[in-house]
């Protein structure tokens, strides 16, 4: 199981100002979100896992759709760079 921190792909700058903002929150979700996916391939049967994996992916969802109404420049840059599918919902506000 590889680790690759998503984290390090903003500067430790913004990391320390904007730990709050939408962004990082994204990304900090993703990165966990990867690594329990990596966890479950080896784990299938791990439920606890499986129900953690789908409360970040809803926690996600929520906040690029808050991100989507805000800053559409910035949603399209994190689904490109982290290769996020875009929800149903958000695909017919485009």
């Amino acid at each position: 199981m590889v680790k690759t921190p998503l984290i390090s792909v903003i500067s430790q700058e913004e990391k320390e100002k904007n730990t709050g903002s939408i962004k990082f929150q994204v990304v900090s979700l993703s990165n966990k979100i990867e690594s329990i996916s990596s966890h479950l391939q080896f784990h299938r049967k791990d439920s606890l896992s499986q129900r953690g994996l789908h409360k970040l992916l809803r926690k996600r969802e929520r906040l690029m759709s808050f991100l989507l109404k805000k800053d559409r420049i910035s949603y399209k840059e994190l689904i490109n760079r982290f290769n996020i599918r875009e929800s149903i919902t958000s695909d017919s506000e485009i």
